[in-house]
């Protein structure tokens, strides 16, 4: 689906309350990432059961969707505490939203992202975090800014340290924006910085390995546009799954979808195989597959 540059903000506003989490704290410990003149953007660490500051133990970053204009860390709260069970480290990333009513680019959502990655790699000791083992995983536009981390060099914070990479080692990317080019979302504020802003126009051979889940009937992100995205991927010899749900729109891996948890169980499993080939976890899935839907 194409989307008219004069309904993109459109979109964007509406967007925002499919990944509004419920007004609840986010599971973890609050650690200040980052200061902007006096406020402070926090992270949320979840440590799992018998974590010692000595581990080198894999972690997920995790990115709120919302359109760059709404949305909360505790989006990802059951994913979170999911990942923590299997013996990961799971961080919950609060960053600067834009104003819905402006044609803002998102730069300072990704000058966040980038900062809370070389965060979480540069406290990799403290955290109990292997540095070679950090995933960054979003949803909608967190999907963005998790595939941005991966796969696009540059829009840095200047006060960023830049002797630390934000780049992840593996992308766990539900129903993402991924192509900002003319035509797909977002390009009303993106325009023509496309080939900086846009993780499909910027993807190479020393991208991480990555997932993405999407349902055949999101009115936002086209299957054709995933599609494509695995398919550059793959010339460039990255490995890159593409898990297509049929029938479902945009926000179906939720916990709290009408779906009864459905898709974020089928999501869950698939996102745990996924790290368990890269071998960072060990075993099935401890989370059961949901039943078969009666006709």
């Amino acid at each position: 689906m194409k989307l008219l540059p004069s309904l993109l903000l459109a979109f964007t506003v509406a967007v925002a309350p499919l990944f509004a989490a419920e007004a609840k704290a986010p599971v973890g410990e609050a650690r200040t990432y980052k200061k902007i003149g006096d406020r402070e953007l926090k992270l949320y660490v979840l440590r799992p059961d018998g974590w010692k500051a000595t581990d080198r133990r894999p972690a997920i970053v995790f990115f709120h969707g919302g359109g760059w204009t709404g949305g909360a860390p505790s989006q990802f709260n059951e994913q979170s505490t999911y990942f923590a069970s299997r013996g990961l480290v799971c961080v919950q990333v609060q960053y600067r939203l834009l104003a819905s009513a402006s044609k803002a680019p998102p730069d300072d959502c990704i000058h966040d992202a980038r900062s809370a990655m070389r965060w979480v790699r540069s406290h990799a000791a403290e955290l109990g975090i292997a540095p070679s083992r950090i995933a960054a995983a979003g949803g909608s536009a967190g999907g963005h800014l998790a595939a941005h981390v991966g796969l696009v060099a540059g829009v840095d914070d200047p006060a960023d340290d830049r002797a630390v990479s934000p780049k992840p080692n593996a992308l766990l990317l539900f129903n993402p924006v991924l192509d900002n080019g003319p035509g797909e979302w977002g390009a009303a504020r993106v325009g023509n910085r496309f080939p900086e802003l846009s993780p499909a126009h910027n993807v190479s051979r020393d991208d991480p390995p990555a997932v993405v889940f999407l349902g055949t009937q999101d009115k936002l992100i086209p299957v054709a546009t995933m599609e494509r995205f695995k398919a550059a991927m793959t010339q460039a010899g990255v490995r890159c799954e593409l898990h297509l749900y049929e029938g479902q729109g945009h926000g179906f891996f939720n916990a709290k979808g009408a779906d009864g948890g459905k898709y974020y169980a089928l999501t869950v499993r698939a996102a745990d195989q996924f790290l368990a080939s890269l071998g960072w976890l060990k075993g099935a899935p401890t989370l059961p597959e949901p039943a078969p839907t009666t006709p």
